[in-house]
């Protein structure tokens, strides 16, 4: 089922941070359900909404985005991610506490807040430390778990009414942390508005998100999702702090996520000196050609290799009687599948370590989803890892696939034999 195309309270036309009309394709994926609607076996013989998953370039400011076609409420209400499932996540997390805590000098009357603050994976460093914290997350079983686990969080979306809550309550961010999650926010302006008004005179605001540079080299097509609204490069971002009164004084080039950036960001005013690191991410990705439309045009062409790629392993593998699984039921695999046309003809369960997604089946696709021991009791020949920014922990944890001869397969940057 299509989603009605007149929706226009909902349906971005324009670019939502600088509001140039949307004319230019980056890609066009069809059409398919939300990437985290998982369902229930009752639900399986209802139909289910599907929306296009086509991404625009704005022509003005090069922000590769989708249009809106559910709220936030709708899709982040009640959230199917927890961070603490990812023991990779979780070592990033502790990693990143440590190096902020010395590099800004944090002490227990300093305050952090993170933005998006999920199951409290992040911040319960910080209380380890003494260190007062808030997280600010909008999914409610999500933030149950981090308050049920001592890390305080109030239940709401972020944005400028919420910033005027906090202060209102005498607190300001001397670190203010927002991870992966501005992809998420169809109202940017909203978002990094809030971000000024709660930031400190002297505080610092991190942001982490996947770096559209690395999308575009490394043909990383599936993480466009309908829960990811937006697509930044470096161009972009530090254009929006900008134009909220934001400055960005540092970056850095991260691996997560098949290749992210962490910005810092501060008053234009702040006592923070701007390091070489910004002027250099700017001239490469001007190098790159990030700054000129006609790069953008020919990454559905790349698309569609991906494509052909995961459609001939597969028939392959059928053909010669192999049996395939999937590892991880995460979001950029349902794009990925569905967008193949992938379902449990080829691909006969997929595995998580999630048990609030074990024994539900993904979107569209309808492969069954079972805990990871499943792999072990089946042995199937091949075990196609879809969350690949995961593969070096998923195969080293699950190493045991070879004992049977079983193969790890990742699909992207294009299909080939891993681990």
């Amino acid at each position: 089922m299509l989603s009605p195309s007149n929706r226009a309270n909902l349906k971005t036309s324009s670019c939502r941070f600088c509001g140039t009309p949307l004319t230019r394709t980056f890609v066009n994926l069809g059409a398919s359900p939300a990437s985290n609607s998982y369902l229930r076996a009752a639900d399986l013989h209802k139909s289910e909404m599907h929306h296009p998953l086509h991404a625009f370039v704005c022509t003005s400011c090069y922000l590769v985005q989708l249009e809106e076609f559910e709220t936030p409420e709708q899709i982040f209400s009640d959230y199917a991610y927890f961070s603490s499932y990812s023991e990779s996540w979780l070592r990033h997390a502790a990693t990143y506490c440590a190096s902020m805590s010395v590099r800004f000098g944090l002490e227990p009357h300093h305050n952090v807040i993170e933005v998006a603050s999920n199951d409290g994976y992040l911040l319960k460093n910080f209380v380890r430390q003494g260190i007062r914290v808030l997280g600010v997350e909008p999914a409610g079983n999500v933030a149950k778990a981090a308050i049920d686990a001592g890390v305080p969080t109030m239940i709401s979306f972020f944005g400028r009414d919420t910033a005027r809550r906090i202060v209102g309550d005498g607190v300001k961010a001397d670190l203010l942390v927002a991870n992966n999650v501005m992809a998420h926010v169809p109202n940017l302006n909203d978002f990094i508005g809030g971000f000024k008004i709660l930031l400190a005179a002297n505080g610092v605001v991190t942001v982490e998100f996947p770096h559209l540079l690395n999308l575009m080299r490394e043909n990383q097509f599936d993480t466009i999702y309908h829960e990811h609204f937006s697509y930044f490069s470096f161009l972009t971002a530090e254009a929006l702090f900008a134009a909220h009164g934001l400055r960005v004084f540092d970056v850095e080039k991260l691996t997560t996520h098949g290749g992210s950036l962490r910005i810092y960001g501060c008053h234009m005013d702040a006592r923070f000196p701007t390091t070489p690191h910004v002027d250099e991410l700017l001239a490469e990705e001007r190098a790159a050609g990030l700054d000129d439309i006609a790069t953008y045009s020919g990454f559905e062409k790349k698309v569609h290799k991906v494509k052909w790629g995961v459609l001939s392993f597969l028939l392959r593998a059928k053909e010669q009687r192999k049996t395939v699984a999937a590892f991880g039921a995460a979001a950029k695999g349902n794009t990925l599948l569905n967008y193949c046309g992938v379902g449990p003809e080829f691909i006969e369960y997929v595995v998580d370590s999630n048990p609030h997604k074990q024994g539900l089946f993904l979107p569209g696709s309808r492969i069954p989803i079972y805990p990871p021991d499943h792999i072990h009791e089946t042995r199937p020949d091949y075990v196609l890892i879809l969350p690949w920014n995961l593969s070096g922990e998923i195969t080293a944890a699950h190493d045991y696939v070879k004992s049977w001869g079983g193969q790890f397969v990742v699909p992207v940057p294009e299909v080939r034999i891993v681990g």
